[in-house]
């Protein structure tokens, strides 16, 4: 993990935040669509509306503990900016290079792989178990892929 606190609560933040909500997003419309186009243009607009709403809730958030310096709060907003925005956008190439089903495989793969590092890295900088804590991750973020699946399937076949 950063050393420095605000770094660490934006990268952290921005970088969970893109997995479980890219991935969902993508799953979902995958499930509901199977257009390649409506998840790349529904990974775009994640990561750039959801961007600026992950930023804009950590900098209230920061304000609000009424503990940090105006610099370490703006610090934390532009990690979480652009660690959400930046790694949002790395779902699209599997996208582009793929078969939709494969990419969306693929895509899962990358997000969960990355997510298991970050838990990693954090259980080792707290000294807690890193299996109990990736495990713990790993199952909120199953349940967000398996929900969103069902929910894209129950959109189309509704207003489909």
């Amino acid at each position: 993990m950063l050393k420095n606190h605000s770094l660490n609560i934006g990268f952290s933040f921005g970088l969970t935040s893109s997995i479980i909500t890219t991935l969902g997003l993508m799953v979902g419309l995958y499930s509901g669509t199977r257009s390649k186009l409506v998840v790349i243009g529904g990974i775009l607009t994640i990561a750039i509306a959801d961007a600026f709403s992950d930023a804009l809730g950590i900098h209230i958030s920061e304000e609000s503990e009424n503990s940090h310096t105006t610099r370490e709060i703006w610090l934390a907003t532009v990690a979480t900016f652009f660690s959400k925005l930046l790694f949002s956008l790395t779902f699209i190439v599997p996208v582009l290079l793929f078969e939709l089903t494969t990419a969306i495989i693929a895509s899962m793969a990358w997000g969960v792989g990355v997510l298991c590092l970050l838990s990693y890295a954090m259980a080792r900088s707290q000294g807690t178990n890193p299996l109990k804590v990736i495990a713990e991750h790993l199952a909120i973020a199953s349940v967000v892929i398996v929900l969103t699946h069902y929910v894209g399937i129950w959109i189309s076949s509704t207003f489909g």
